[in-house]
């Protein structure tokens, strides 16, 4: 009898003229696992088994010593090594106690053996954790008898014993070391400690041009002792003869008053422009002869008193620049003539005589500002302010 809801088996029809039902497949699927596991146990190829080949010998590994790094020890014969017999396969075989007298020796030992780990790490290949591995062990094991007992120490190797040996010998051998950067100055060429540049009590800036020479006195509160200018009428005229240079500038260098340092303006012309190339060369050549005119005349004790400052830092400093350029000067000098006279902590202190003298020579509507003579006052206070804010 039928049960209620069961449907009769269908056969599925193929293309071709096989037929399966259900129960075919089952036993097409028992048949397929009977013949896997047949040709398993028979040790053939198959799936689920990856084919049985022999594998080859193993080659013979070496393990490199860490004393010499040259001899080689088999890792079958690891176990026969003696480990307080140092290596001797180097060219060099001698022990570490060997190598050294019995009064070098007990030098040695003796800052080994009493040095303290801020004295430890002061001997080369000492520092960080090697002079406090030293103290762990000397704690642990007592004082260390022999040089070769040193290697026991952690991080410790042969290599690192000897470098450490002769650092103790040797102390002068720790003046070899690196020394400290001198604190210089980034706006101020060439390098020149800063602790000079603050102890400087005036400066004198010195600014050139296409046929003058400017330069403002200043001392360290900002008070200005002399700024004027020189004309050199036959500068860019002719040929550019080192003879005419040194009969303009020599009578320049005369009147410019002693000083700490001498700070002349290094010129910010590209070299690309070739068209400019004439004005650079004139520049080039006026700020070597008074590089080598005042320092001539000013030298003192050998040290460097003649010093170069970019134009563009002072720009920078005081906000003229447009893009890569520089603008003028002239109206922030007016600024700070009017602010000596009207506050009572003006940025610049002038004398009296100076204001009269020069204020209607930077007023506006004045065509000859006397760029050079700006551009002198303005590079001193620069310096003085840099120096303070660096």
């Amino acid at each position: 009898m039928k049960r209620p809801g069961t449907k009769k088996k269908k056969c599925i029809a193929l293309p071709d003229p096989w037929t399966w039902c259900a129960e075919d497949e089952l036993m097409n699927s028992m048949w397929v696992s009977k013949h896997l596991w047949a040709n398993i146990k028979k040790g053939r190829h198959g799936l689920f088994r990856s084919p049985l080949v022999c594998h080859p010998e193993l080659q013979h590994r070496f393990l490199h010593c860490t004393c010499c790094r040259t001899s080689r020890i088999a890792s079958a014969d690891i176990d026969l090594l003696n480990p307080s017999q140092p290596c001797l396969d180097s060219k060099d075989a001698k022990p570490l106690d060997a190598c050294y007298t019995p009064e070098q020796r007990a030098a040695i030992l003796q800052v080994l053996n009493t040095a303290s780990e801020s004295e430890l790490s002061s001997v080369k290949m000492l520092r960080g954790r090697k002079s406090s591995n030293i103290i762990e062990y000397r704690t642990r094991n007592g004082p260390f008898k022999d040089l070769h007992s040193v290697m026991n120490v952690p991080l410790i190797k042969h290599k690192t014993t000897e470098v450490v040996f002769n650092s103790i010998l040797n102390p002068a051998d720790r003046s070899e070391r690196r020394k400290p950067k001198v604190q210089a100055v980034k706006f101020i060429k060439p390098q020149i400690e800063r602790k000079r540049l603050e102890e400087a009590s005036s400066v004198v800036s010195l600014v050139f041009g296409t046929n003058k020479i400017a330069w403002a006195h200043l001392e360290r509160g900002r008070s200005v002792l002399e700024w004027q200018q020189e004309e050199c009428d036959r500068f860019l005229r002719g040929a550019y003869q080192a003879s005419v240079y040194l009969e303009d500038i020599s009578p320049v260098v005369a009147k410019i008053p002693e000083a700490d340092f001498f700070i002349l303006e290094k010129p910010g012309i590209s070299l690309q422009n070739t068209n400019l190339f004439p004005i650079m060369l004139h520049l080039r050549t006026v700020e070597a002869m008074l590089y080598s005119l005042l320092g001539a005349r000013f030298q003192q004790d050998g040290q460097q008193r003649v010093l170069s400052m970019a134009r563009t830092a002072v720009g920078k400093h005081f906000e003229l620049m447009v893009g890569e350029c520089r603008t003028s000067g002239a109206e922030l000098v007016r600024q700070l003539l009017s602010d000596s006279v009207t506050q009572k902590h003006p940025r610049v202190a002038f004398p009296k005589s100076m204001v009269v003298r020069y204020r209607n020579m930077f007023r506006l509507g004045v065509r000859n500002h006397r760029e050079e003579m700006c551009d002198a006052l303005l590079q001193a206070l620069a310096f003085y302010e840099l120096l303070e804010g660096d």
